[in-house]
C-alpha cells in the first residue's frame, strides 16, 4: 500500500461556484509530490464578472485572465492530470462544488470524481483553534508562502495529509480518512446534463445574469457571496453509553439546511444519545432533520428546502425507505434538555440568501 491522491484547489472569479478562475492540481505518489498542474482560467461565459472581494483575496483580475483558456477549454488537461485518482481538498465541499457547477454551466459532461477533505482530517487529528490552510500547513511543518494562490494552496492541502499519514503510520489514503470515521465527497458522473442541478447552480439561474461580465445589473457592492454553505463537520460514532430507550438511539441521521446551532454540535448531541450521522442521505438513513425555517405540515413531500438531500430522501421515500423528515422544533423535542441553552432561533428561509447543504 501507498499513499497516492491528487491535491486540488481553485479560487473563483466572484460569489458563485461555477466561476473558477484558477486550479492548482498535485500530484502525490508514495507520500511524495511527483507532479504538479497550475493554471489561470476565464470562468464560463455568462459567470465571469469579478468581484473587488474576491480579487482583493487572490489579486487576480480581468485583466490578468484575459489571455488564458476558458474552464471547458482548459477541462480536458485537468482531467487528465487527475486520471483515476482520488482527489483531496482543503474544504472539499468548496472545490467538489466548483467542478460541477462549473461544467453544469459549461454544458459539459461529468467524468465523476471522488474528494476527500483536509479540514475534516486535520479537526480529527490536529489540536489547533484553528483549522484555516495556513494554521494546519504550519502544523504540518509546511510553510505556506502564497495563500489563496491555487497551486501553492493544493500543495499545502497535500503537505496535511502527508504528514497526518505519517503521525498515523496509516499509509493508504482511504484508510487514512475511514479511520477517523471521515466520509469522501463525490462528484456525479453525467452526460449531457445532470438529473438534478447542483444547489450553487439552481440557485444562482434564479438570480439573472447577475454574474454575468457583459450585463451590470448591480453594482459591485451589491455582487451576492454564494459561498458560504453549512460546515458539515465529523460524523461521530454513537456513544456506547447512551440510553437505547432514546429516541435517536439507532437512527441513522442526516441533516440539511441551518440549524439554529452548528451542525458539528447537532451531530455531536445525535451520537451522545446512541445515533449514527451521515454527511448524505444513504439506503439507511431513517431521519432527515431540516433546517431553514422549515415547519412540518405532516405530509411526507412537502419539504420545501430545495436541497439534493431533500430531493434525494423524497424519491426514497416514494420507493419504500421508511425515512422520516423533521423539522428543527421535533428535533429538538427529541433532545429535551441537551439542546443548548444558548440556541438562538431557528433560521428563516425567506430570509436567507444560500440554503444550506
Amino acid at each position: 500500500m501507498s499513499l497516492n491522491f491528487t491535491a486540488v484547489d481553485f479560487e473563483t472569479a466572484n460569489g458563485f461556484r461555477g466561476s473558477p478562475c484558477s486550479v492548482g492540481l498535485v500530484r502525490i505518489r508514495d507520500g511524495v509530490e511527483v507532479a504538479s498542474h497550475y493554471t489561470e482560467l476565464r470562468p464560463p461565459v455568462g459567470f465571469d464578472r469579478f468581484d473587488p472581494k474576491n480579487v482583493a483575496v487572490h489579486g487576480l483580475s480581468p485583466e490578468a485572465v484575459a489571455v488564458a483558456p476558458r474552464f471547458s477549454e482548459a477541462f480536458s488537461e485537468i482531467e487528465a492530470f487527475i486520471g483515476t485518482d482520488t482527489l483531496v481538498a482543503h474544504n472539499a465541499a468548496f472545490d467538489v462544488e466548483v467542478f460541477q457547477a462549473a461544467l453544469e454551466v459549461s454544458g459539459m459532461d461529468s467524468p465523476g470524481l471522488r474528494c476527500w477533505c483536509s479540514v475534516q482530517l486535520s479537526r480529527v487529528v490536529y489540536d489547533l483553534p484553528s483549522h484555516a490552510l495556513p494554521k494546519s500547513a504550519a502544523e504540518a511543518g509546511h510553510t505556506l508562502g502564497r495563500h489563496h494562490h491555487a497551486l501553492e494552496d493544493a500543495r499545502a492541502c497535500a503537505a496535511i495529509v502527508c504528514d497526518i499519514s505519517a503521525r498515523q503510520g496509516i499509509v493508504e489514503l482511504d484508510e487514512l480518512f475511514l479511520s477517523c470515521s471521515l466520509e469522501p465527497l463525490h462528484l456525479p458522473a453525467w452526460t449531457g446534463s445532470p438529473e438534478e442541478p447542483s444547489r450553487a447552480t439552481a440557485q444562482v439561474r434564479a438570480m439573472g445574469p447577475i454574474f454575468d461580465s457583459r450585463v451590470r445589473t448591480v453594482p459591485d457592492e451589491a455582487l451576492p457571496d454564494l459561498l458560504r454553505w453549512q460546515d458539515e463537520g465529523r460524523n461521530l460514532p454513537p456513544s456506547e453509553s447512551a440510553d437505547p430507550a432514546h429516541p435517536l438511539h439507532g437512527e441513522q441521521v442526516v441533516f440539511t439546511g441551518s440549524l439554529s446551532i452548528p451542525r458539528p454540535e447537532a451531530k455531536r448531541l445525535v451520537a451522545a444519545h446512541g445515533g449514527q450521522t451521515t454527511s448524505r442521505v444513504t439506503a439507511g438513513t431513517t431521519l432527515l432533520v431540516v433546517g431553514d425555517g422549515y415547519r412540518s405540515t405532516g405530509s411526507t413531500e412537502q419539504v420545501p428546502l430545495q436541497t439534493n438531500k431533500s430531493r434525494d430522501a423524497l424519491r426514497r421515500r416514494r420507493h419504500g425507505q421508511a425515512l422520516q423528515v423533521l423539522a428543527e422544533e421535533e428535533f429538538r423535542e427529541l433532545l429535551g434538555e441537551s439542546w443548548p441553552a444558548t440556541a438562538g432561533p431557528p433560521p428563516t428561509a425567506a430570509v436567507r440568501l444560500t440554503p444550506g447543504l
